[in-house]
């Protein structure tokens, strides 16, 4: 059952038409990533499907229920939460009070469930709970952003570029949890400059060019396709 239908997609920046139409859906349960070159318009499409940037035209349904013209906070609210590229986290606050601020919209009793479960995915962010946010590694602050955003217990989780940045370890382990999130039941939007590491965790991939949607299908298969091996993996096709 899908849990996120778009149509028709349109994102422009002036004149400029940086995502043109797009078709894409995500379903319950799947982890579907979006790769492509940098100025694709990928992080346009989540940024848009996220109510961060206006879509020009198109459809976006999210649990069945056309939310292109909602504002991000209602959409945040309904379970399409989105992890900015760059992390974003509250720099002068701290680690707890980041989390927090993830559940800023609830005062239900499985709150305290959720911060010891964040814990339980980032150890070291338990072991940091009193330090500011602003003095924590590239890779500690990227899980403090994804740990925020569970805080408000997304039925979609849209990420965009986690691993940017992060040394090669950092990386490797926040795509692992991205794995775990979404075995534990999280649906997950997935946008990834490691198009390898990407591709060999999600279920389906969509591939973006200039714009466009030029390659869908299962990621295993779009992982062996020479097209995407050459483009996207820096391989020859000789």
């Amino acid at each position: 059952m899908k849990l996120l239908e778009v149509r028709g997609l349109e994102v422009r920046y002036g004149g400029i038409r940086a995502v043109k139409g797009i078709d894409l859906e995500v379903a319950r349960g799947e982890m579907v990533c979006l790769i492509g070159a940098n100025g694709a318009g990928k992080s346009s499409t989540l940024r848009a499907l996220a109510g961060l940037a206006p879509a020009a035209a198109g459809s976006i349904r999210f649990d069945d229920r056309e939310v292109r013209r909602e504002p991000a906070f209602r959409r945040a609210r309904a379970g399409l939460v989105m992890v900015p590229e760059g992390r974003g986290v509250f720099s002068r606050l701290s680690v707890e009070e980041n989390l927090a601020m993830g559940a800023y919209a609830r005062s239900d009793p499985g709150v305290a469930v959720d911060r010891a479960r964040v814990f339980e995915l980032f150890p070291r962010l338990a072991e940091r709970r009193a330090q500011i946010a602003g003095t924590l590694s590239g890779g500690e602050q990227q899980m403090l952003a994804i740990g925020r955003a569970l805080m408000g217990r997304p039925r979609l989780l849209a990420l965009d570029e986690p691993s940017m940045g992060l040394a090669p370890m950092a990386a490797r382990r926040i795509l692992d949890v991205i794995r775990d999130i979404n075995r534990a039941g999280v649906t997950v939007l997935l946008v990834e400059q490691n198009a390898q590491g990407a591709l060999a965790l999600a279920h389906r991939a969509y591939v973006m060019e200039s714009g466009e949607i030029t390659l869908a299908g299962e990621a295993r298969l779009l992982l062996a396709d020479p097209r995407v091996r050459e483009a996207y993996l820096g391989e020859s096709a000789a």
